[in-house]
């Protein structure tokens, strides 16, 4: 589902945001409300709306955000944080939980600052701290590893975001292939990017979150991006 949202729509995906932006986790149903001005139903429906248009992700239950890309409710492996006033007009320290590599890269597009990523390779187990932003692309050296084809992304969003993860390069991917493989031999073998192209791919897709005019874009929008990212081919097909 795509297209222009309805304004309860919009004003609740906007709170929700700004919630996430400010103070690094999402508005309650209540908080929202009081926000928002509207009655506590019509911010669920809001809320149900929204998961739908896969503008956000509900937990569960229906009744809490789990993700709005790029920001996560609960930690997924991948800690961001900026530090000062940035240009989003949020004061002080503050940190977020990036949804995966490419949600972490997207932290930094959607507040329009530089922003410190903190997460671990998987293939060695060494601790990564990546500083990248909107106008500072990461090491060129580090990797990123895409689960499956973007035409089953959203079958588990959030499995797939759990398991966009960032390597020290290459060869720490075949390791860790290796070790997965013995455990799990039906894992698909996935793809692997340059951490480089995951961060210029983030810019696009997510440097407009906190716009209050934001509506989901369509899906020949959201390949249009892929392609200009030098994403293509079968696998990056969206459905």
């Amino acid at each position: 589902m795509t297209g222009t949202l309805a304004d309860p729509d919009r004003a609740v995906r906007l709170a929700t945001y700004r919630g996430f932006a400010g103070q690094g986790r999402p508005p309650s149903v209540a908080e929202l409300a009081a926000e928002t001005g509207l009655a506590e139903t019509a911010v669920r429906a809001a809320l149900r709306h929204l998961h739908d248009a896969h503008a956000i992700v509900l937990v569960p239950a229906g009744d809490a955000v789990r993700i709005a890309h790029p920001f996560s409710a609960a930690p997924m492996g991948f800690v961001v944080s900026a530090e000062g006033r940035g240009p989003a007009g949020y004061a002080g320290d503050r940190m977020w939980w990036g949804g995966c590599a490419w949600d972490s890269f997207g932290i930094g597009a959607a507040l329009g600052e530089p922003v410190a990523i903190r997460t671990h390779c998987p293939g060695c187990g060494r601790g990564l701290t990546v500083r990248a932003g909107p106008a500072q692309p990461p090491e060129p050296e580090l990797v990123v590893r895409i689960p499956c084809p973007a035409s089953r992304w959203w079958d588990d969003v959030v499995s797939t975001c759990a398991n966009i993860r960032l390597f020290c390069d290459g060869s720490h991917v075949e390791t860790w292939k290796q070790q997965e493989t013995a455990r799990h031999p039906s894992r698909p073998d996935g793809r692997i990017i340059s951490a480089v192209t995951m961060w210029r791919l983030a810019q696009p897709w997510y440097g407009n979150r906190l716009d209050p005019d934001w509506s989901p874009r369509t899906a020949a929008a959201a390949q249009r991006l892929l392609t200009q990212a030098g994403l293509t081919g079968g696998f990056w097909q969206l459905p």
